[in-house]
């Protein structure tokens, strides 16, 4: 019999129900958490050894792009001496490594060569 286990990569999607306390507490920097919902979608999908090759490629794909956003941030902040700009920037840094990681794990998925 064929183990098929649970794909932890829609355990992420739990990270929706962050967006729940934009409703509570009225801050609408919450409501972009809900967008993690969407990782539910790869219960379906079995974890194989290309899908996990595939999570690592688009892994290192959202690590890169921290780490070219995050030096650009620090010097932004140096410049404007403004802390709203390093709490924007560290949220502009978040959601762009999500995003890399997302559109970079959907297109290996769907183009399905190496």
């Amino acid at each position: 019999m064929k183990d098929k286990t649970q794909n932890k990569m829609s355990l992420l999607g739990l990270l929706g129900l962050l967006g729940l306390l934009g409703l509570i507490t009225g801050n609408v920097g919450f409501f972009g958490f809900f967008g993690f919902f969407g990782f539910f979608g790869f219960s379906r999908i079995l974890p194989d050894e290309r899908f996990k090759l595939n999570v690592n490629k688009a892994a290192k794909n959202a690590f890169v792009v921290g780490l070219i956003i995050f030096p650009i941030i620090l010097v932004l902040e140096f410049l404007t001496q403004s802390s709203l700009a390093y709490a924007i920037g560290f949220a502009f840094n978040f959601a762009i490594q999500i995003l890399t990681f997302s559109i970079s794990l959907s297109r290996y998925e769907k183009n399905g060569d190496d």
